[in-house]
């Protein structure tokens, strides 16, 4: 399982540095100028310590993979890492419409690798808690 962890934490690292494009990718000069200042302002920090997190699993995954796997600290983290990633495995079924991707080449690829993304990761660390 330390492997996988090792496969996560520089999977993760990339998630987290995939965040810098959004302002260009999503076109933020023209569509964040409609919103109030304060969610212009939330879109921003949310985003910025959504991928700081992700970069900080990442790391953790991959500087103390044998801790995660042997420790009872180590299993209950990956148990709540697991619930992490599962719930936004969720959320990108539920909470997003498929209008956002489907028929279109680009986004339909991008749904299905970070949502298999999501579903490895919530596998490898609920495998890790419930193991032994």
């Amino acid at each position: 399982m330390e492997i996988h962890l090792k496969i996560i934490g520089c999977l993760s690292i990339c998630l987290a540095l995939i965040h810098i494009i959004f302002p260009k990718y999503f076109h933020w000069h023209k569509e964040l100028p409609s919103l109030s200042l304060i969610n212009q302002q939330m879109m921003k920090v949310h985003t910025f310590f959504i991928a700081l997190t992700v970069f900080l699993m990442g790391i953790l995954c991959l500087t103390s993979s044998t801790e995660l796997v042997e420790t009872h600290l180590g299993k209950k983290i990956c148990l709540g890492l697991g619930i992490f990633w599962t719930i936004r495995l969720g959320m990108q079924f539920f909470t997003y419409s498929k209008t956002l991707w489907k028929g279109k080449k680009f986004e339909t690829t991008v749904h299905f690798v970070f949502s298999s993304f999501w579903a490895y990761m919530s596998v490898v660390f609920l495998m890790i808690y419930f193991s032994e």
